[in-house]
This record gives structure tokens, sequence and C-alpha cells, in this order.
């Protein structure tokens, strides 16, 4: 069964990086949430009811009913697995977030002086038609803020189509996965 990626070192200079951030996001959820499916039938015993011969006797066009997994087990792979990943993951986004909001931002001054500096050219728009225009650069944390707000949003359909996924195979609690996720963080207050 695949384990979930490892927390990254986490510092403003890997926020910054949007490469890296989007890198490690891609690989902790093709880990856990894009394999769902077999990560799920991985979870299940082999050979538990043994062959029967009888079943290849007639060609069948429906398919199979999917086999319940044990609901121990399932529970053990969200608390230990799924959990634990789509934990991490908040824990990226949430200090980034944080780094996002930051008010020191160190590209700030460069900036302001590439402004300054652009308002005091003097335009001949015959000779360039394309130089009045001006494209100021944005915010580093003005991106980083608009990369997490987008993360987010994929973040909770990848959790949304996995959690349904989830309970279909493990039996439906009834509980939305948002619930059941603070649930668990609650529980893991508890015991530190």
């Amino acid at each position: 069964m695949s384990r979930n990626s490892d927390k990254p070192n986490l510092t403003p200079q890997f926020c910054f990086n949007e490469r890296a951030l989007r890198d490690f996001l891609r690989v902790s959820r093709g880990t856990v949430d894009d394999s769902i499916v077999q990560n799920l039938n991985a979870l299940i015993t082999p050979g538990q009811t043994g062959f029967d011969p009888t079943s290849t006797a007639e060609r069948s066009v429906k398919l199979p009913a999917r086999r319940p997994i044990d609901r121990q087990t399932c529970g053990n792979f969200i608390e230990k697995v799924l959990f634990q990943s789509w934990q991490t993951r908040s824990d990226v986004l949430n200090y980034c977030a944080g780094v996002a909001l930051d008010p020191n931002d160190p590209d700030l001054v460069s900036r302001e002086a590439e402004s300054a500096k652009d308002r005091e050219r003097i335009i001949d728009e015959r000779l360039d038609p394309y130089s009045g225009r001006f494209f100021p650069r944005e915010a580093r944390t003005e991106s980083l803020a608009n990369l997490i707000r987008n993360e987010r949003g994929v973040e909770s359909i990848i959790r949304s189509r996995t959690w349904g996924l989830v309970m279909e195979r493990c039996g439906d609690d009834g509980i939305h996965w948002e619930e059941a996720l603070n649930r668990w963080r609650a529980d893991r207050q508890s015991t530190l």
C-alpha cells in the first residue's frame, strides 16, 4: 500500500518556490487520493472466499458487486493513511497561507523602485505603440495567496471525491469528510 509523502521542511523559500509546492501536493495527492481505488482494493484479503468454478460456467455481462471492506481495516486506513496525508497537506497549505499574509515581503522594495522608474519614463507611442502599457509585476505574496486559494479549492474537490469512494467501499456513516477529519483531529489532540 502506498505511504503518504513526507512533510517537507517548511520555510518561506519552500512556499515561494511554486514548483516545489505544487510538486509536493501532486505527489502527495497521487500517492493516496489519485490511487484510492487501488489502495482500497489492497485492503481486501485475496482468496477469502476461494475460487468458485461455477463463476466461469456462464458469461456475465454485468459487473460483479464490489466487495465491502472490513470496517476495522477501513478505519485503520482512514486514520493512519488517508487523514494523515490530508493533515500533512493542510499543514503545508496553512503554513504557506501564513507566509503569504506576511507584510514584510522582501520583494516589495524592488517592485516599488521598478514602479517609480516606470512612471518616470517618457513614452512615445508613435515609435512603440505598446510602450504606453504598463504591466506591474504581481507581488510574490499575492501570487502565493492566489496559488494557496486555488490549491485549497482543488484539495476540497479531491477530498470530496476520495471520501465518496471510501464511504462507498467501507460503508457510509452519513458524515461529511470535513466532519470526519475534524473528529480525527480532535481525537488526536486529546491523545497528545
